[in-house]
């Protein structure tokens, strides 16, 4: 005897809310037959609703439309079967985007299904999903907590870890990133384990809380693997969706990529009538084609190869968002065209914003940058900074909670178009004073809150060693992408950035401050870039002079600058030898030109303050001729250097050293260095574990690492040395419980920084320099073995003698005639 229409039923709502819609509708199909032969209209109507449902993740919203309008015209209905058919749709009109239309079926189904909880919550999950379109966050969660409850009293654990998860996605909507990646993180395994199209909704949903992070490289991959495996399970509105989240990830950065995207995605959104995502990813394909003025992830303005779109279309596609209900979007898109129309010098209506506590913070920043750049336009470069600084309090004000570097650096993202105006004015003011405070302004949106130390997490510790073990056993750099790698990488995410808590903000410091802090023979080069000019800044105690220097040239002098050092450290013998370095030598002296020659007071300046943009992260300052042999300190900003230099820092007493597996002359390096030292202690390369380290880091005044070095572009935090037992990552550093004043890294590439969003940098070194370390001494590029033996060895004697560790450096550099790019970050001097 074949299966009855309540047994295929079953199978066919089990395949659909496990993602296989092409098998359940076959087996839906079988069931609605079953049920008419059997004369069951009441299985016959939960079938159509659910055969509705499936239809529409195929494609065909209209098809399921018609199969719930057919169903409710039977005869013979129950309230409950009226009610399901309600809340179906509901569903199909949540996807069109007709979202008041949405709210309207399913509030009246909840109230039909007040006898049966489960079915209920079924109708709260989708209603959730409405209230989190129109921004109403709080109804959502408390949707979703009665429909978890539901799911869990009927013993439905799969159903309620769906709920959790959406309760993830919630906070990340209201900006929490901490419980989202908690919460979601809580129950991926399981609903991985459920199926394919569950695992790849996670991972959406994942990818957009990495976008939000500032992770945007490996967001952006995520989505567009997810995209294709949507593809691949015939699911076009699940594809849609990936590609309008990815469209809008490229729009802070690849505004021509994000226009392609977008078109897609609406497209895609169109043929299966959804009508409010389609003008959605409309909306966002116009905010690409009309980033104007906007700054590429090198720092580089955006040049954009298309007209812009027409104010009437625009405010055709405003309108739509707003009749759907997406009223923020409108907003956003409106002040995106007059942001553009301004920077043209061209005539566009102006919106008036009033920023308030309830605006959604990306139309808040907006708002303030349109009026920095009206009041800009007008000549009113004071305004224009007063409203780019407003901008930045707000954007300050939402991330006073987050102490961790990679949320802080997120957030700075969000501020790049506000940093961008008032740099620009400020350049254009030729108000030194405007052009300090708006360096450090740029120089501390990745650090404006001191972070609190998180306390020990041994289950931390745990997935970071598992961690090892999956890079070591993944050569090829491609470790983060297996399932098991992004599981325990996501889950180290969440405990860092939910235990590393923001404390104080850092107070700013004026252009007389910094004059004030500097000795009679110091000199401050504050190098400035606004994505078109270059300029420096340079301070002493008797006067300040700002120089605009000539940043093509400099773009064209940096493009080779990484090749020809790396090639220079390794090329140390042979005919090839003294042509490689007498190319290197080249590129520094034209380096030099471009940046320090214009620069008169560098000549005279016995120490050198340093700050500098991300698109100068990888200058080697210690060996351009102008500046070779003194000290220099490579700063985060002046506020960061003179907070560093207050603080009451004995002489260091204790060193450590340790080495790290096959480095050549490591033992011999660290022999030498250490015997300069009266107290010491020494890890040889099979002591010298992340366990050994980390425990020696936290009672030592200094700690010096030969050991091979790898930079994670994607992620710095899980940049790092490798040590006996694995790399030793970021994530570890923030485990220790106190880190040394002095850090000395003798190892390629983790001096290196990963530019991000034109002004940001973030590399090993600044992670441990916001775990507390007052210097760290690193090179960006690989550095000759015997260069680094005999250089450093030097520079232990200064260093152990008291001296500064810049100075310590530079008199290593006089003494053994050795120039190399180490360099020290943070308070040098």
């Amino acid at each position: 005897m074949g299966a009855t229409g309540a047994q295929l039923y079953e199978r066919g709502w089990h395949l659909a809310t496990r993602g296989r819609f092409v098998d359940a509708r076959r087996v839906l199909a079988t069931g609605a037959a079953r049920a008419e032969a059997e004369g069951d209209v009441e299985l016959g109507a939960r079938i159509a609703g659910t055969t509705a449902y499936v239809l529409a993740r195929l494609g065909d919203v209209d098809g399921g439309e018609r199969l719930c309008l057919e169903a409710l015209s039977r005869e013979g209905l129950s309230d409950a079967a009226i009610a399901q058919l309600h809340g179906q749709l509901g569903s199909l009109a949540l996807e069109r985007g007709l979202l008041d239309e949405a709210a309207g079926w399913l509030d009246k189904s909840i109230r039909g299904l007040s006898d049966q909880p489960v079915r209920q919550a079924n109708m709260r999950m989708n209603r959730s999903l409405v209230d989190m379109q129109r921004g109403r966050l709080q109804s959502a969660m408390a949707d979703l907590v009665a429909a978890e409850e539901a799911y869990r009293a009927a013993g439905m654990i799969t159903e309620a870890n769906l709920a959790v998860h959406n309760r993830g996605y919630t906070s990340m909507l209201a900006g929490d990133l901490v419980s989202a990646l908690r919460t979601m993180q809580s129950v991926r395994e399981p609903l991985d384990d459920e199926s394919e199209m569950w695992a790849a909704v996670n991972e959406l949903d994942r990818a957009e809380v990495l976008r939000e992070a500032g992770l945007v490289t490996e967001a952006e991959r995520s989505l567009s693997a997810v995209s294709a495996a949507f593809g691949r399970h015939r699911a076009p509105r699940d594809r849609a969706t990936a590609d309008y989240h990815l469209a809008r990830s490229l729009l802070s950065h690849d505004p021509e990529r994000a226009a392609e995207v977008a078109a897609a995605s609406a497209r895609r959104f169109a043929a299966i009538g959804s009508s409010g995502w389609a003008v959605r990813a409309e909306a966002i394909g116009l905010r690409a084609r009309l980033a104007v003025g906007r700054i590429d992830r090198t720092g580089s303005p955006v040049r954009l190869t298309r007209r812009l779109p027409s104010p009437r279309k625009v405010d055709e596609v405003a309108d739509a968002l707003q009749e759907h209900g997406f009223g923020a979007e409108a907003e956003a898109l409106r002040l995106t065209q007059a942001l553009a129309r301004i920077r043209l010098g061209r005539r566009a209506p102006r919106p008036v914003v009033r920023v308030g506590r309830r605006t959604p913070l990306e139309v808040g920043l907006l708002a303030h940058e349109m009026r920095a750049a009206q009041a800009a336009a007008s000549g009113r470069e004071a305004d224009a900074r007063r409203h780019a600084a407003a901008g930045l309090d707000l954007l300050d004000r939402t991330r006073r909670a987050v102490g961790s570097l990679d949320l802080q650096v997120s957030a700075a993202m969000r501020g790049a178009g506000l940093i961008t105006t008032g740099l620009t004015s400020a350049l254009r003011s030729g108000s030194h004073a405007a052009v300090f405070e708006w360096s450090e302004r740029a120089r501390a949106q990745s650090g404006s809150f001191l972070p609190l130390r998180p306390p020990p997490d041994p289950e931390l510790a745990a997935d970071l060693a598992e961690l090892r073990v999956l890079r070591t056993s993944h050569p090829d750099g491609e470790w983060l992408l297996t399932p098991r790698a992004a599981l325990l990488s996501d889950r180290a995410r969440q405990r860092q950035w939910s235990q590393t808590a923001a404390g104080e903000l850092r107070a700013r410091v004026s252009l007389g401050d910094a004059t004030a802090e500097l000795g009679e023979s110091d000199l401050l080069v504050t190098y400035v870039f606004d994505g078109i000019r270059l300029a420096a800044l340079a301070v002493s105690r008797g006067r300040s002079d700002l120089v605009e220097l000539d940043w093509t040239a400099a773009r064209s002098a940096l493009s080779g600058l990484r090749a020809d050092l790396d090639m220079a450290a390794t090329l140390v013998e042979g005919p090839m030898a003294m042509v490689v370095r007498r190319g290197l030598q080249d590129r520094l002296n034209t380096l030099s030109s471009i940046l320090c020659a214009p620069i008169g007071a560098l000549a005279r300046a016995e120490r050198i303050l340093i700050t500098a943009p991300g698109v100068l992260a990888g200058v080697p300052w210690t060996m351009l001729p102008a500046t070779r042999r003194r000290p220099i300190s490579v700063a985060q900003s002046v506020a960061a250097w003179i907070r560093e230099r207050s603080r009451d820092v004995p002489a260091p007493v204790m060193a450590g050293f340790a080495t790290g597996p096959r480095v050549a002359r490591g033992d011999e390096e660290v022999s030498s260095a250490s015997a300069a030292w009266g107290r010491r202690e020494v890890l040889g390369s099979d002591d010298a574990t992340v366990a050994t380290v980390t425990a020696l880091a936290s009672h030592v005044d200094l700690l010096h690492i030969a050991a091979h070095g790898r930079h994670a572009v994607d992620n710095p935090m899980f940049s790092g040395l490798e040590l006996a037992d694995g790399t030793l990552f970021g994530y570890d550093i923030d485990l220790i419980p106190d880190v040394p004043d002095t850090v000395v890294l003798s190892a390629c590439e983790v001096g290196r920084s990963s530019v991000r969003w034109g002004e940001e940098a973030v590399g090993m070194t600044r992670v441990w320099l916001h775990a507390g370390a007052r210097s760290v001494v690193a090179a960006p590029v690989v550095v000759a073995d015997d260069e680094a033996c005999e250089l450093l060895a030097a520079m232990h004697e200064g260093l152990a003698a008291g001296v500064a560790p810049s100075v310590a450096l530079a008199e290593a550099s006089e003494r053994t005639g050795i120039v190399a790019p180490f360099q020290v970050h943070g308070a040098g001097f």
